[in-house]
């Protein structure tokens, strides 16, 4: 049974004060402390798919890995498990907990995960949902943190420390907490979602026309007299003439204007200020745009540079889950009797093209060639 099974349901985030608005990410406008933060990060990845699609990119790019034990005894049924361990209604498999454990590190800056047993081997795996847990210092050792069920006590330790599993990013001095790859998004989101959600009204505006129908009487004093009757029967026959499903002729005598409401006006060209806004944003998730989808250059291959900054972020992330999957494995490897421990071999990154690789590693074996062979004449 996990420990966590009891508290799924409660709500630990303040609670948000109703905003009027026009779109339907309200929470947005009401950033920074009205709302909890995974509450907001959570809204960013529903009203946005730029930023939805750059947390599952770079959890592709992660790769995948190979654990190996330190005595190759066990190393069969090491493969076993990492390749069937029940993962709840996530599926099966190591690498499926890593992943939805690491998008939940990227989304809310904090994951948790627990190993859950039978009382003899690892049962199954658990992702813990962020709302479910808080984290303090242990009063008797203050480089042990506790994770700990949210109640009105401060936190209540859970039992089995051991068997829980916690991992920070990009942690702020003293805070026990990460932060989100997203934490400067939401301002920037937020204008970006007014603009869309301009651009929606007036297509809408746009697409279902108003017309205004002018009747000017004409100088005869019969006209004048019943000229709001005539009036009437004018708005009469023109509603008729404009119902939805049918094609009708519209005649009328006499003086009438027929002209579209808000004809003159021009939409607002929206192209800069929204590229403006989804420059900021894939700058923070540090993701190429064209991986994105976004078209804006003439290139859509990843120079060097690009490739190396972006290793260099995995590098990173890896270091992160290493731990996490060595506590996992080693634990399991205990209860079979193995202390060993297990080494992690991720896979290697592969951002360039293989033809583009390929030439960059000939061209180093004949630069070296070269080099060689000038130190050897001398």
């Amino acid at each position: 049974m996990s420990l966590f099974d009891k508290i799924g349901n409660r709500k630990v985030c303040a609670t948000t004060p109703q905003v009027r608005s026009n779109h339907h990410f309200d929470v947005l406008n009401s950033f920074p402390t009205s709302v909890c933060q995974p509450e907001i990060y959570k809204k960013l990845r529903e009203s946005i798919p730029v930023i939805d699609t750059a947390i599952y990119k770079l959890v592709r790019l992660t790769g995948g890995f190979t654990v190996n034990s330190n005595n190759d005894k066990n190393q069969a049924q090491l493969n076993d498990f990492v390749k069937n361990i029940n993962t709840g209604v996530a599926g099966k498999g190591l690498q499926q907990f890593i992943d939805l454990y690491f998008e939940q590190l990227l989304t809310y800056g904090t994951a948790a995960g627990e190993i859950i047993t039978d009382g003899y081997n690892i049962d199954s795996l658990y992702n813990v949902p962020i709302r479910d847990i808080s984290l303090k210092r242990n009063p008797k050792n203050f480089n042990e943190i506790l994770v700990c069920k949210p109640d009105a006590f401060d936190g209540t330790p859970v039992p089995y420390q051991e068997l829980v599993m916690y991992s920070t990013l990009n942690s702020e001095p003293g805070a026990l907490v990460g932060n989100s790859i997203l934490k400067s998004l939401p301002f920037v989101s937020s204008i970006l979602m007014k603009i869309y959600d301009s651009i929606g009204q007036n297509w809408e505006r746009a697409g279902n026309l108003r017309f205004a129908v002018t009747y000017n009487p004409g100088t005869d004093m019969l006209d004048r007299a019943y000229a709001k009757e005539r009036a009437q029967q004018i708005a009469s026959e023109w509603a008729s003439a404009m119902e939805s499903g049918s094609v009708k002729d519209f005649v009328a005598i006499g003086d009438v204007q027929i002209k579209v409401i808000g004809a003159d006006n021009q939409i607002l060209n929206s192209e800069i200020p929204v590229r403006q806004m989804l420059e900021q944003i894939v700058a923070k998730l540090s993701i190429p745009p064209f991986m994105l989808g976004l078209s804006w250059s003439t290139t859509e291959r990843m120079s060097s540079q690009q490739a190396d900054a972006l290793t260099t972020e995995i590098d990173a992330y890896r270091r992160i889950l290493t731990p996490v999957i060595e506590k996992i494995c080693s634990l399991y490897l205990r209860l079979l009797g193995n202390s060993n421990g297990v080494n992690v071999i991720w896979d290697e990154v592969t951002l360039q093209d293989s033809v583009e690789l390929a030439k960059a590693n000939l061209y180093n074996a004949q630069a070296q060639s070269l080099i060689s062979g000038g130190e050897s004449d001398d």
